[in-house]
């Protein structure tokens, strides 16, 4: 009874800590739940500039590929290598989950950067790259370890939580803890970087000339993007590492 209860508080107390806030947000009331509009309104804007961007890409393909067309050619062919290295021989079905992941997160990153969303007044808050907040970072975090789950689950069956007592059953708690660690690791090394850069910057410009910050502009581009690639090969190499076994 006294670990029920004590199980109860823990729940409660962890409860109490997600209703801690930082900043002000702009809430939008659907139903009986209530969520961070700045955060959806931003999502929007990326996802209607990938949409975009695809429909310009495939709409008139042409034998002698243009300069367009080339670009997309590549960002596709380096998705595919990317997906192949980390999963193996059977990547092609994990190609658009991958490819949805990385193109995401680097036009979210990229956009807390060159899109001047502080322009934008709303009520309460402000409006920023959708990868700066918390939520959106555990979802993309969640999604991935639901696929891993899927990608071990569809190809072994039951047998691939045998995974959980391998080499020895002694490490059976650590190997159920690395399944909560990663989804962990993956949204707070992406938001945390985000939001380090974005608060690096605007502190930078309040303090110094206009010109000064630049420099530190361009590194937060190349560091976006760099994240992308890593959220993206982390999240390849997950689903590989489920289907094959191994560690």
């Amino acid at each position: 009874m006294n670990v029920l209860l004590c199980s109860i508080n823990t729940l409660k107390g962890l409860y109490d800590i997600s209703g801690v806030e930082v900043g002000q947000h702009f809430y939008w009331k659907i139903g009986s739940f209530q969520v961070h509009g700045q955060v959806l309104i931003t999502s929007w804007v990326v996802i209607a500039i990938l949409l975009g961007s695809a429909t310009i890409a495939v709409r008139n393909p042409q034998t002698i590929p243009t300069s367009g067309q080339n670009f997309f050619e590549y960002v596709l062919e380096f998705i595919r290598d990317v997906s192949k290295t980390q999963i193996g021989e059977e990547y092609g079905p994990w190609v658009p989950f991958i490819g949805t992941m990385f193109l995401f997160i680097f036009v979210s990153n990229w956009s807390g950067a060159l899109l001047p969303w502080k322009l934008i007044e709303l009520p309460h808050g402000e409006l920023a790259a959708p990868t700066n907040d918390i939520n959106t970072t555990v979802a993309l975090a969640l999604l991935t370890s639901m696929a891993y789950f899927y990608a071990g689950l569809s190809k072994k069956g039951l047998s691939y939580f045998g995974k959980y007592i391998q080499p020895t059953p002694i490490l059976l708690p650590i190997n159920i803890l690395e399944d909560f660690t990663k989804p962990l690791s993956l949204s707070f090394r992406l938001f945390g970087n985000i939001l380090a850069d974005e608060l690096v910057v605007v502190v930078l410009v309040s303090l110094v000339p206009l010109v000064v910050p630049i420099p530190v502009m361009f590194l937060g581009l190349f560091t976006s993007g760099i994240q992308a690639l890593i959220f993206a090969t982390l999240a390849a190499a997950y689903i590989g590492e489920s289907m094959e076994g191994h560690h």
